[in-house]
């Protein structure tokens, strides 16, 4: 066997693994898209290219007097932008701390977080109910945030450390010969150079928050404090009897703002893959 005959068999077996996973990926969102427009409410009888497609799913879902679908959005894009911010304040300090200096308990602390990666959160949900009542933030946004801005300090202040630990450190020694402080480091040179990290890691903080449902579900009561997720399954399971095609509409809009923020972000994405390069 040629080297030519060897490199096309091998092209050919990585395309068709490609091919199959992009299948395996898209098919179900080709199908809850298709169903999104079916004009029935039964998914049984739903297709992917519905011979009548109709949008009068994504009608009714902002229809104001039967429907408190837009509120549901609101409260969803209000709680995962914050929960954005705060993380992503939260886990560059951590981050930094990690990474530049030396302290007791700095290698406990970093054996915490790996730990807590490890335990999925269903594992807390009593535990997290019963501090939430008693400190007054069941049904409440504040206490929501709370729990997700702390369940994204864990993980994403690995992904930061390890970030951090590329960068030189004689560009903060060079900036203590000038005469820059300790946040005058952090913000103009540090935060700068991470911007690739930062994108990820408000990319995750978004994601999770925005399409959680058992948090959401064991923290929220009130009807107008909804999140899309718990409003999505009342809406379906008990308001509208079980219409799945609405569902699914509702569902089409949830990628939105996760594709909008992706496309606003990606330019840093490549940024971190080239800058990689240029480091030393």
């Amino acid at each position: 066997m040629t080297n030519k005959t060897e490199k096309i068999i091998r092209l050919s077996v990585s395309y068709l693994i490609l091919l199959v996973a992009v299948v395996i990926v898209v098919y179900p969102l080709l199908w809850v898209l298709g169903s999104s427009f079916n004009p029935g409410q039964s998914l049984s009888g739903s297709t992917m290219f519905p011979e009548n497609p109709t949008l009068k799913h994504y009608k009714s879902l902002f229809d104001i007097e039967n429907s408190n679908y837009v509120l549901w959005y609101l409260n969803s894009m209000k709680i995962s932008l914050i929960t954005m911010v705060f993380a992503v304040l939260s886990v560059a300090f951590t981050g930094y701390a990690f990474s530049r200096y030396r302290f007791i308990g700095r290698k406990n602390g970093l054996l915490t977080f790996l730990v807590l990666q490890m335990i999925p959160n269903f594992a807390a949900l009593i535990a997290i109910f019963v501090l939430a009542q008693r400190t007054g933030l069941l049904d409440t946004h504040v206490g929501l945030i709370l729990i997700y801005v702390g369940g994204q300090i864990p993980m994403n202040t690995w992904l930061m450390k390890g970030y951090l630990d590329t960068i030189p450190k004689e560009l903060d020694e060079s900036a203590r010969m000038d005469g820059a402080g300790h946040l005058r480091i952090f913000w103009q040179i540090i935060m700068p150079l991470s911007k690739p990290i930062l994108a990820v890691v408000a990319l995750f903080s978004f994601i999770a928050p925005f399409g959680d449902f058992i948090l959401a579900r064991i923290m929220l009561r009130s009807e107008e404090k909804f999140t899309m997720g718990v409003g999505l399954y009342e809406l379906v399971s008990k308001q509208f009897g079980n219409e799945f095609t609405t569902f699914a509409a509702g569902s089409v809009l949830i990628a939105i703002p996760i594709t909008i923020l992706f496309l606003s972000f990606q330019k840093y994405f490549i940024s971190g893959l080239t800058a990689g390069g240029t480091k030393g």
